[in-house]
């Protein structure tokens, strides 16, 4: 335990790089869709009386020789606080000796963006232009820093349920505040859905031909995506055992598409560690809407601690 090393947030935030980690998690997906990662499905604990959990997602890469797990809690009724907090923990796959804890709350915001930015890459449009990103919270901002390094807008648009906040963040990015989702998401080529309404925030009806989805919210009462923007869309997930799994795991957006008769899971057929090894088709039509769904795999974040712990090693 002499050797532990502690790394906070601010450290985590200065030793993680934003580029090379959409490359170690393209690297991890494909891992998992191989089946050469052992990523169990997320298990917690509920907390009474605040509609929150704390879960625990442990992971091992064989490709990264990275043995992790991480600690997070969901309490969406904070206030002046992020809802989600966490640690990750990492051990030395050859003893299973801990080497690193680590603030994760910075890093889950970070690998979950650059998850989409993946997605982007490998399904939006070549000449994509307008940006959306709906929502205010922390993924909001951590996906509007994310997808401005993946390529050059024409216009970038924020929205979320208060308008006032909306300017705020848009203020910080340089980008356009909308007054309600819909003018956000109508004409965008790209749209990041980052809350935890239970309400749709994305509607099929909103949607340009071709445009590209990318959902990283969780509710589980509810969903952020409609069904008809799932039944029309190519689905794409990091892991179908897990975004098909019940709470604490899987999608609402997608389980209650099921539930409605709107699609089967046979429709959610594709994981983006398959397109990154070109097992599986891509977008195709230009016009085709895509929808990149995530739940969060623990060997994302097994990958981003990874590169946290190599920098604060070779520094």
């Amino acid at each position: 335990m002499a050797d532990l090393r502690l790394l906070g947030g601010h450290e985590v935030e200065g030793l993680l790089d934003l580029d090379r980690l959409v490359d170690a998690l393209a690297d991890a997906m494909a891992d998992l869709s191989a089946g050469r990662a052992s990523v169990p499905e997320r298990v917690a604990a509920m907390v009474e009386g605040k509609d929150a959990f704390l879960g625990a997602m442990p992971a091992y890469l064989p490709g990264r020789a990275t043995l992790a797990a991480k600690l997070v809690t969901v309490f969406p009724h904070n206030r002046g606080l992020p809802s989600h907090h966490a640690l990750v923990c990492v051990f030395d796959p050859e003893t299973g000796a801990p080497r690193a804890v680590m603030d994760g709350g910075y890093l889950t915001a970070a690998r979950t963006a650059a998850g989409s930015r993946l997605s982007v890459r490998l399904l939006a449009r070549a000449d994509a232009r307008v940006l959306a990103v709906v929502g205010t919270g922390v993924q909001a901002r951590s996906h509007l820093a994310a997808m401005r390094r993946e390529r050059a807008w024409d216009e970038v648009r924020v929205a979320g349920r208060d308008p006032g906040r909306a300017r705020e963040v848009a203020a910080e990015f340089g980008a356009v505040a909308c007054e309600s989702y819909e003018q956000a998401v109508r004409g965008a080529d790209v749209v990041c859905a980052t809350t935890h309404s239970s309400e749709p925030v994305v509607r099929r009806a909103w949607l340009a031909p071709g445009a590209h989805v990318t959902s990283v919210g969780f509710n589980p009462d509810g969903r952020e995506v409609d069904g008809e923007t799932v039944r029309d869309s190519l689905v794409v997930v990091e892991s179908r055992a897990a975004a098909l799994a019940p709470f604490p795991a899987g999608s609402s957006d997608l389980l209650l598409a099921i539930e409605a008769g709107l699609i089967t899971p046979d429709h959610v057929r594709t994981e983006i560690g398959e397109l990154v090894l070109g097992t599986r088709p891509g977008r195709g039509d230009p016009a085709r809407l895509t929808l990149y769904k995530s739940v969060g795999v623990a060997a994302q974040d097994a990958a981003a601690a990874s590169l946290v712990l190599e920098a604060a090693e070779a520094g």
